[in-house]
């Protein structure tokens, strides 16, 4: 067989059409197979996670450490209700229990002291302060008046610097320095 075509010019009409129904067909099956990829992946990361909070709360894990007790045996059942009255032993008083409010308290009269009062203190001479000036009419020492210092001479002032935040360093600063 040859491998030339035995088509001249352009290809049947059936050809096409069928060309064009099976490419759709494909980009159909390609976009369901990226959907079920993408709920494969979602399905393994929530396995994943199911499987780390199984890991925590299992034997071993985060939420159940080994050095609790491994409770393999059911708990023991429960002791029977005692009856009311053994032997003449009268039941104990339910736990809980009516508390009644306390009357109010009436004031305590004072008591009358039986001993004779104590005699009162001596009675103190009234003196009258000196009369001292109104602060109106004070007048501060003048011997205690405070005097101003003698100005020293003071060390000369640094040269302004250049304005801007760390100054310029153009050619005149590199100068100075």
């Amino acid at each position: 067989m040859s491998t030339k075509s035995t088509y001249k010019g352009a290809p049947p009409k059936y050809l096409n059409d069928f060309s064009k129904a099976l490419a759709s067909e494909v980009r159909i099956l390609l976009a369901e197979v990226g959907k079920l990829r993408d709920e494969r992946r979602a399905l393994q990361y929530e396995i994943a996670e199911l499987m780390a909070v199984k890991s925590k709360h299992g034997a071993g894990g985060e939420y159940s450490p080994d050095w609790k007790p491994k409770v393999e045996a059911p708990p023991p059942p429960a002791p029977e209700p005692a009856p009311a009255a053994i032997e003449g032993i009268p039941p104990a008083k339910p736990a809980w229990r009516t508390v009644h409010k306390r009357p109010e308290r009436k004031p305590k009269e004072p008591k009358a002291i039986a001993a004779a009062p104590a005699p009162p203190p001596p009675p103190v001479p009234a003196v009258e302060p000196a009369k001292q000036p109104a602060w109106s009419t004070w007048k501060p020492n003048p011997l205690l008046a405070p005097t101003p210092k003698l100005a020293t001479v003071a060390a000369p002032l640094p040269t302004p610097r250049p304005a801007g935040l760390f100054g310029n360093d153009g050619p005149e600063d590199k100068l100075r320095r």
